[in-house]
């Protein structure tokens, strides 16, 4: 594929995270007084964040940010949902006051929730708006749910939106969601990427009922026959994807570029990073997944990706409450490779002394 003109600088920036730092973390790893492997994912964790820190030890991460991109989607209006489309503005409002779990998770974990409106059907007073691109997108089942100025703008507003955060501060990432109706894109743009039937990719969402997963499934199948199950990743996110999924893979892409880490919620930001991995593979190194969601297209896409979920809870909000969830395991992870003792250190004696 030929990376786009918005994406170009972006993708040519990219660079692996610091290799010396993640081979210094895994012997520091293998010194500390414990079992080699005892803590499970938390050591593979510890030695993620060497390498996108690009020191060891490690330190906790000091500013995790949630981008929270919302955006409706024209197929919510086939019922493809348990909620109607109005819920989207609605609960865009009650981020703005706080209510939200995605708020109530950020502040225990000690983070903080930017949410970026790139496609509400309707304005709600007090969000940011400046990168909107649609009044929601259109129906993917009988059309491209974005035209070619759209998509562009979308990626254009990813990397802007990285580039103020890294600027601003931050120094973990946590791409969240808004927007009913929007696992059906996401089946749709995954059963194409992998070339998986829409019966394996589409779930149940917000926990809709037989009659309505019946015409969900149909609705990402017509998606998918439309676009002839095109592989080019853009075509597919613009064509049968959303506002949201656009300008998450742009994110995703600039974090890399940015060497900012990113912490992986559920469905609609690991089908970004399907997307974004698909325009510049060396990018998924700076991205870890913060749980397992119940949607089984987030699962093909961990799968895909080669990532292990932090957490396994059968979360499906999304908002990014599941990365927050996952947060204090990432930050506990960091805190043992560089607070534990080695075995030299404690005058412990290791396997075989």
């Amino acid at each position: 594929m030929t990376v786009p003109p918005e994406l170009a600088d972006v993708v040519g920036r990219i660079a692996p995270p610091d290799e010396a730092s993640r081979a210094a973390a895994m012997q520091r790893q293998a010194r500390l007084t414990k079992p080699a492997g005892a803590l499970g994912r938390m050591e593979e964790l510890s030695v993620w964040a060497s390498g996108v820190q690009g020191r060891c030890p490690p330190k906790p991460f000091e500013r995790a940010r949630v981008v929270l991109i919302a955006a409706d989607h024209g197929i919510a209006q086939s019922g493809v949902s348990a909620y109607p489309p109005e819920v989207t503005a609605q609960m865009v409002a009650n981020f703005l006051t706080g209510g939200a779990a995605v708020n109530v998770l950020a502040r225990q974990a000690g983070a903080t929730v930017r949410v970026v409106d790139m496609g509400v059907s309707v304005d709600v007073e007090g969000a940011d708006d400046g990168y909107k691109v649609c009044h929601g997108t259109r129906p993917i089942d009988i059309e491209d749910a974005l035209d070619a100025e759209q998509l562009a703008a979308c990626l254009r507003a990813g990397v802007a939106i990285v580039d103020d955060e890294v600027d601003s501060g931050a120094d973990l990432l946590i791409p969240g969601d808004m927007g009913i109706g929007s696992t059906t894109p996401c089946a749709a743009v995954t059963s194409a990427l992998l070339d998986l039937l829409p019966d394996v990719t589409t779930g149940r969402g917000t926990g809709v009922d037989d009659v309505t997963f019946l015409r969900k499934r149909d609705a990402v199948a017509a998606a998918g026959e439309r676009i002839d199950w095109s592989t080019d990743p853009l075509h597919v996110v613009g064509a049968i994807g959303g506002a949201d999924l656009a300008t998450m893979s742009a994110m995703l892409l600039a974090a890399a570029a940015r060497r900012t880490p990113v912490l992986l919620d559920g469905v609609v930001s690991c089908t970004a990073a399907l997307v974004a991995s698909r325009i510049a593979p060396g990018a998924r190194d700076w991205w870890v997944a913060g749980h397992r969601s119940s949607e089984p297209a987030q699962r093909f896409v961990l799968d895909e990706l080669g990532r292990g979920p932090g957490v396994d809870l059968e979360l499906r909000l999304g908002e990014g409450t599941g990365a927050l969830v996952a947060l204090p395991i990432v930050q506990m992870a960091i805190a043992t490779l560089a607070e534990m003792a080695t075995f030299d250190e404690a005058g412990v004696s290791d396997r075989g002394d």
